[in-house]
């Protein structure tokens, strides 16, 4: 029995009663790193390049790449339009420099943000599909979606079903990722793969790639709501799962870390295994993001040369 397993790579045969589409596409990307090779191979590039990146243009550069977010239950339209205002006025108190590159709120939020945005270039994003657990109806996640959609968002960031794809049930994490991909249409969808959750540089190779087949234009670490968030480790497996998926079909996949994002030289560690693994091509932020919501001040701060609480 054949089976067209819509990985691009063309028409694959083999059968389907020894082994599932997903089963396959995942031995096609198998793992092949311990959690020990990470661990030393990231430290090595620590050592070895972060400190050659610790320069004020990156530092532009990284700020023009913050997903800014705020996702408190304490969240109002009144906060909302305020933390929005700030992102507007930004334009005029720092001309010289590039603006965040997305507001990030909860989905009712998402009509607020784009009747408040006034500059050009920030998109809005909006967590969606249960957040941050991803435990409820895919129906429910779908509706959602398709109103944070029909209220403004430009990029959705959804969370896989972490149950569901621990528990081996690949056809459902990946027929939900497609379902909500569909919603989406041309906008970017995220799939936050709680890295923290998956434990292993194995299982978060396999949600890596299993998302990426299943439409994620982006693949992010974490919801920021769980304990580990980002990993510098978990990155390392995220971005040679993408490097490896590019070379294959040509299609890039953009990378967002977030969650725990505490300090600058945080986000110059992603910074540096992006470019040391992917290469200048995802030095943009239409291919890098940083979600976090403190590392805006701090990073203006050190572009300015002095404490800085704009946001």
């Amino acid at each position: 029995m054949s089976e067209n397993c819509n990985c691009g790579h063309g028409e694959h045969i083999h059968h389907a009663d020894e082994e599932s589409k997903y089963d396959f596409i995942i031995e096609e990307y198998k793992n092949t790193m311990s959690d020990e090779e990470v661990a030393q191979r990231v430290q090595a590039l620590i050592d070895e390049k972060v400190e050659s990146n610790n320069t004020i243009e990156v530092k532009k550069f990284l700020f023009n790449c913050i997903d800014l977010t705020t996702l408190k239950c304490t969240d109002s339209e009144e906060s909302v339009m305020q933390f929005t205002e700030k992102v507007n006025e930004f334009d005029d108190k720092y001309p010289d420099l590039k603006n965040v590159a997305a507001i990030c709120v909860y989905p009712n939020f998402a009509k607020i943000v784009s009747d408040t945005l006034q500059v050009e270039n920030v998109g809005i994003a909006c967590v969606s599909g249960g957040f941050p657990s991803s435990q409820t109806f895919q129906e429910i996640k779908v509706a959602e979606t398709a109103m944070a959609v029909h209220d403004g968002a430009t990029e959705i960031d959804i969370v896989l079903s972490v149950g569901k794809f621990l528990s081996g049930d690949y056809e459902s994490v990946c027929d939900e990722i497609q379902e909500l991909k569909s919603v989406c249409g041309e906008r970017h969808l995220k799939v936050i793969l709680e890295t923290g959750a998956l434990k292993s540089a194995d299982n978060i190779k396999k949600a890596s790639i299993l998302s990426i087949f299943s439409g994620a234009d982006f693949i992010k670490t974490s919801t920021g709501k769980e304990s580990p968030a980002a990993t510098p480790e978990a990155a390392y497996v995220m971005c040679t799962t993408i490097k490896e998926y590019y070379q294959k079909t040509g299609r890039k996949i953009g990378f967002k870390p977030a969650g725990g994002i505490n300090t600058v030289h945080d986000a110059l560690v992603y910074y540096t295994i992006v470019k040391e693994l992917l290469g200048e091509e995802w030095l943009t932020n239409e291919l890098f993001r940083l979600g976090t919501s403190r590392l805006a001040n701090l990073c203006l701060s050190e572009i300015t040369g002095e404490e800085t609480k704009f946001f």
